[in-house]
């Protein structure tokens, strides 16, 4: 792992969905402090959910000034935006329509349609937000962990490993046998903080072989994701960072102490 690499344990789920809000916000503080603006790739998944809720119940959502906040996706389902699997429609239940953001501001990966169609029509968007630059410069992207190595809908062994130039790919997924749309490495990796959110038992492998194991990214995709000038931080309730070494190790884990209102429900 390169060494600006943060791992932070945590008991429970309900308190890594909390740390996840508390970093959302002071991200968010800092970046329109310093340009105004916060650019952030939204993940889909049960963990970036309890996140959401999190950030739209109070006192979170009050803390946030959500006409300077820009949510983008990490990666979509090639459905429409109301359909269950979306992960917009995710998003929007649990948290956008919760909170006061402009809908310029809403920024969705079309699903339905033609999948290359629709990934080109996305990078161009984010080439027209961040002009200029060589990578997209997200202020956060949240991610999780696929017990198979996957994060986004950068699978093993697809051809959107394989993408240089591209921001945004449509991959097919022969085991799932459909596209998805999703973020490339690069593009995740021009990001100022990257956040891995991941809970549960049933990700304890995954996250050992991730972390400790060798680096083989055409088999765990999630191994690419290497910020190039910024931070990298896995959240781990302690079920998921069960099979982890324990501390001291090269892994440096961080233990963090529960918060102080962990009595409530």
């Amino acid at each position: 792992m390169p060494s600006s690499t943060s791992v932070r344990v945590f008991e429970t789920a309900k308190e890594v969905a909390r740390v996840a809000a508390e970093q959302f916000v002071e991200l968010a503080h800092r970046a329109a402090a310093e340009h105004g603006r916060f650019a952030v790739a939204l993940a889909g998944g049960n963990t970036p959910r309890q996140m959401y809720q999190v950030l739209a119940g109070d006192p979170f959502r009050n803390q946030i000034d959500w006409k300077s906040v820009h949510l983008f996706f990490g990666d979509e389902r090639c459905v429409p935006h109301d359909h269950a699997d979306s992960n917009y429609r995710m998003a929007f239940d649990t948290l956008i329509s919760q909170v006061d953001i402009p809908v310029s501001n809403l920024h969705a990966i079309k699903g339905e349609g033609d999948p290359t169609a629709n990934a080109t029509s996305y990078d161009a968007e984010l080439r027209a937000f961040f002009p200029d630059l060589p990578k997209p410069r997200f202020d956060l992207v949240l991610l999780g962990l696929g017990d198979d190595g996957h994060t986004a809908s950068l699978f093993p062994h697809t051809d959107a490993l394989r993408a240089t130039a591209e921001w945004v790919v449509a991959n097919w997924v022969e085991k799932l046998r459909e596209h998805r749309i999703t973020l490339t490495a690069p593009a995740i990796n021009g990001a100022a903080n990257v956040t891995f959110a991941v809970v549960g038992a049933g990700k304890a492998p995954a996250v050992a072989e991730v972390l400790g194991g060798p680096t083989q990214p055409e088999r765990l995709p999630v191994q690419m994701i290497k910020p190039e000038a910024g931070t990298l931080t896995w959240l781990l309730d302690s079920a998921a960072a069960s099979r982890l070494p324990k501390p001291p190790s090269p892994l440096a884990v961080h233990v963090a102490e529960r918060p102080e209102d962990d009595n409530e429900d």
